[in-house]
């Protein structure tokens, strides 16, 4: 079976194994973490779809993440998990699977669910098979050890890489994977990663992620696009969450939650030019 071998390793995350579980452990842990590490999972519970998640360092962003990840761990044990991240070089197909089977990272190996993938682009004409797209980007890989983490290896994941963000491209990957999703009955998560407002006064960020999560919140799809082009908000993964949002719309998943909002100033002491980061479930 074909395999991506980590890219960031390292960089983002520490590459060995044992300090890799100390640095997602310590997030859980931190004082702006969840306080608490994450349970054994229960049985699937099917009260979330899934959550927005931020792909910065851990030792930055790691904490926020934790949020979410604890309330994905509280709601049980999916079959599925589809992470969806922006494609911040630029590589390949506007909107791609990965052409691998095995994703791994130095928690161990997760395999692909390449039938669901091959049955959502059948349906979906953006959705291709790309290997550049995802074989340098860190959006998708840093949430797979926080999956790991928290699920074991013994889920299988769908990445699928966005450069193209649009309010339509969104809908129709949304519809894609909801589709194929509930035709076969498969208890899935999707993780949009994206951080919030990146360089810039923390105040200003605030001030700009606020419009954004209030868009978040109400499922407004346009209404997020609208705020990010009119309102110059330097959210990287745009299209990653509007595809969460229309998910959550299209199952009845509307109650949205703000878990944990920071910035990289609280780590570094430095407010005057942060980037910010989100953790947002999406509920019934």
């Amino acid at each position: 079976m074909s395999k991506r071998y980590p890219a960031h390793a390292g960089y983002f995350y520490p590459k060995e194994l044992e300090a890799l579980r100390d640095a997602i452990t310590k997030t859980f842990l931190h004082v702006l973490g969840p306080g608490k590490l994450p349970p054994q999972p229960p049985s699937f519970t099917g009260n979330l779809i899934g959550v927005v998640s931020p792909h910065a360092g851990y030792i930055y962003s790691g904490h926020v993440a934790a949020h979410g990840y604890l309330a994905l761990a509280e709601a049980g044990k999916p079959e599925v998990v589809v992470v969806l991240g922006p494609n911040h070089h630029a590589l390949g197909a506007p909107v791609a699977f990965d052409e691998n089977e095995v994703w791994t990272t130095p928690l161990g190996d997760v395999e692909l669910d390449v039938e669901l993938e091959k049955e959502m682009a059948s349906r979906e004409p953006l959705l291709r098979f790309d290997l550049a797209a995802h074989m340098y980007e860190h959006s998708i890989e840093v949430q797979v050890p926080f999956l790991q983490f928290i699920f074991g290896s013994d889920f299988k994941l769908i990445p699928i890489s966005m450069m193209l963000q649009t309010p339509e491209g969104a809908r129709r990957v949304a519809r894609a994977i909801v589709s194929v999703m509930q035709e076969h009955s498969v208890k899935f998560y999707v993780v949009a990663s994206s951080d919030m407002s990146h360089y810039v006064d923390a105040r200003v960020a605030s001030r700009k992620d606020s419009l954004a999560i209030e868009k978040i919140k109400m499922l407004d799809v346009d209404g997020l696009y609208n705020a990010i082009i009119e309102e110059d908000i330097s959210m990287c993964g745009y299209g990653p969450v509007m595809t969460l949002m229309e998910v959550a719309r299209l199952t009845g998943f509307t109650k949205v939650s703000l878990l944990k909002y920071a910035d990289s100033g609280d780590i570094t002491g430095d407010k005057s030019e942060v980037v910010a980061y989100a953790s947002i479930s999406f509920a019934k």
